[in-house]
Formats: C-alpha cells, structure tokens, sequence
C-alpha cells in the first residue's frame, strides 16, 4: 500500500497511489460503500503501519482503481510537519571513497547523523529546489531511502527496530558543497565541518515523496534498488544493501540518544554517484528522478532562488576554494 498527500481547494487529501495514477481515500470509500468520516482529520501517519487507522485504510485498498493522472495532481510532502529530521552522512562506502574517504567496517565506527530544520528545508514533490543566491555554484543531489517512525521508541534493540517503523519514502537530501561564509575569516579547527554542515540548511534542501509505502508491504528495505537520473543520465545507481549502518542498526543508534517518536524521520545515506566527484553541479532547468524500488520516482526541478529584499545586506563569501 502507497499513500500521498494530494493538494486540494482548501487543503489536502489522502490518496492511494502508484505509477498509473491515484485515487482519493474517500472515493475508495465511497466505492466500497464505507463511512469514510474517520478520513476528515486523519493524517498519513495515521493510515499507515502503527497508526489509529492503519486497519481502516488496509480495508479500502481492495477498491483502488487509478482514476486521477499523477500528472494531472499536486503531490506533498507525506509527512508535513515532522518533530525531527535525522540525516546520515557516510553510510554507504563507495560514496565515502569517491568522496577521498577511507570506508571503516560497521565494527571499527558508529554512524554520522546530523539535523535538518524541517519546516524550511522540506519540499513537495515536483516543486523546484531553489539554488541560493548567496552561493550557487556547487549544489549537489543525494538520493536516499527515508524511514518514518510509527510509534514512539527509546533505547531499541536493532532485532526489534523494524516493528517501530510506520513507512518509507524518497528524500533527496539536496548540498551545497562549497559554501564559505566571511571570505575574510581567520581559520578555525572546525571551519570545515560546519561550511559542510550549513550547506545543508538551505530552503527547499529537503525534497521527500511522492508516496509512503506502508511498512507492512516491506519485508526487507535493505534490498532496494536506487537511481538518480540528472537530465535523463543516470548518475546514481546502486541498492540499499549496500549500507554500511541497515535500518534497524540506525534506529537503536539513535534511539540511544533521543526518543523517536511518530512521523520522526530517518534519511539513511547516499550511494556513489554525487554530483562533486565529478564537478557536475545543478542548475536552473535541470530535473531529477530519484528512484527507489516498491516505493516511485520523486522527480524534483531546479530554479533560482527567488529575489532577496535583503541581498545588499549578505556578507557570506562566494568564494570556491576550500
């Protein structure tokens, strides 16, 4: 089962979803002859694996039929307003070595995890990312499977951490690689993690969609295939089963430190294939297709960022040295 958010006059609905269309819950209801009041102040989070309604939607699948085209509806982000957003960084080892890195086994490391401000960076499907102004010339794609929490969970066991996922989407977890704010800065030990770090905050930097699969229609997600097409040309492609940290291992790590609770989500790492091993950076005009088996395609444009009333008062660096 794949569900989305789809804009409507006043707001948004919930609607089955594949790759030959969707269907609105509450016309699958109709269909079945069902009450469908229970939709009105439903969220996704709610009709997937450990929501109030999970029963309830499992119940109208049997009754979808693809009446709406996907290029006919405006798509959101599944997951609107998420408490937190966990990202990883290195946790696939062909993307660390294209990078100059040097993979450590599982055993030897622990996972790379940093933060995005979910209500600026996250972006609907098919809505452009927008390049910033201030630095624009190294922005770069990750294509990564995203992981919804379900149910609230503290120190998980990873045998156990699976249960405690409600679903799964595409995030395209969009950096901008060479941003260096005050040209004229005196050198500081940690310069060169946090230039990495707030190259990620950047508005629209968070695509995610089109669709949650349900949990419960996923056996194994460390068996995905991924790719990334750029124009048409396929830059990444690889599968899930080549994560350093799996799923499960992510979940007790974190759940270590911070209780995880419902719609939390986990964008779990990039593949190989990354726009700067090859100096290949987006601009305005380019599309992407990010795709994850069993789950679709998010297909993301690029434009320019719109006109800042505050430019003349931006000191950050442009800058493209190190």
């Amino acid at each position: 089962m794949r569900i989305s958010r789809v804009k409507v006059t006043g707001g948004s609905k919930l609607a089955f979803y594949d790759e030959a269309g969707f269907m609105l819950l509450e016309e699958a209801a109709k269909k079945a002859g069902r009450d469908s009041s229970w939709l009105a102040n439903a969220e996704l989070i709610d009709c997937i694996h450990g929501g109030k309604h999970h029963h309830n939607a499992l119940g109208l699948l049997p009754f979808f039929t693809p009446v709406g085209k996907i290029s006919e509806a405006s798509f959101l982000v599944p997951i609107p307003k998420p408490n937190k957003i966990f990202l990883l960084a290195g946790n696939y080892a062909e993307h660390i070595r294209e990078g100059g890195g040097i993979a450590l086994e599982r055993a030897e490391t622990f996972p790379y995890v940093f933060m995005k401000p979910a209500s600026t960076t996250l972006n609907d499907p098919y809505k452009p990312v927008r390049i910033p102004s201030v630095s624009p010339d190294a922005i770069d794609w990750e294509l990564e499977l995203g992981v919804i929490i379900g149910r609230n969970c503290k120190y998980v066991k990873e045998a156990d951490a699976l249960s405690y996922v409600a679903g799964y989407t595409i995030i395209n977890d969009i950096s901008n690689r060479k941003f260096r704010p005050n040209s004229g800065r005196k050198k500081r030990e940690k310069d060169v993690f946090f230039d990495w770090l707030h190259g990620k905050w950047f508005d629209s930097f968070c695509p995610m969609g089109p669709c949650v699969l349900d949990a419960k229609s996923l056996q194994d997600p460390q068996s995905l295939k991924l790719e990334l097409k750029l124009n048409g040309e396929t830059k990444q492609n690889s599968s899930t089963a080549q994560m350093i940290f799996p799923v499960a291992a992510l979940i007790e790590f974190i759940s270590s430190m911070v209780t995880l609770e419902p719609g939390d989500i986990i964008s779990t790492g990039t593949p190989s294939g990354v726009g700067h091993t090859s100096g290949t950076f987006l601009k305005p005009g380019d599309t992407m297709h990010g795709f994850i088996e069993k789950i679709g395609t998010l297909e993301t444009k690029i434009d320019k960022e719109l006109d800042c009333p505050y430019e003349s008062e931006i000191v950050f660096s442009r800058r493209e040295d190190r």
